[in-house]
């Protein structure tokens, strides 16, 4: 399977690079960290969703900090195709432009 999306794999990267650093195997983490072994393998490999819970869980577990496995990884050039969220300065302005009367 494929990643999900470049976010996803990026992820699965950081969290399979802290894994190795620290000598632990996948079990030893989904283990300590309550997680479903083969969700985690998913995880790694960049096809899985998992919770916020498991997230902190797993990073409680690596001892890596959110905002270092999470950096950048909300840009938007990262979603997959046909899967991009507006911002809140062009939604507004979309908002704007239905709102003027026609004319």
């Amino acid at each position: 399977m494929t990643p999900t999306s470049e976010a996803t794999r990026i992820l699965g990267d950081r969290l399979r690079e802290r894994r190795t650093k620290l000598g632990l195997t996948q079990y030893t983490v989904a283990h300590e960290s309550a997680a479903d072994l083969a969700n985690y393998g998913k995880l790694e490999r960049g096809i899985g969703n998992p919770t916020l819970l498991t997230l902190l869980r797993l990073f409680v577990t690596l001892d890596l900090r959110p905002e270092t496995a999470l950096i950048g990884l909300a840009n938007r050039d990262l979603f997959p195709d046909g899967i991009r969220p507006f911002t809140v300065s062009e939604y507004r302005a979309a908002e704007e432009r239905h709102s003027r009367p026609n004319g």
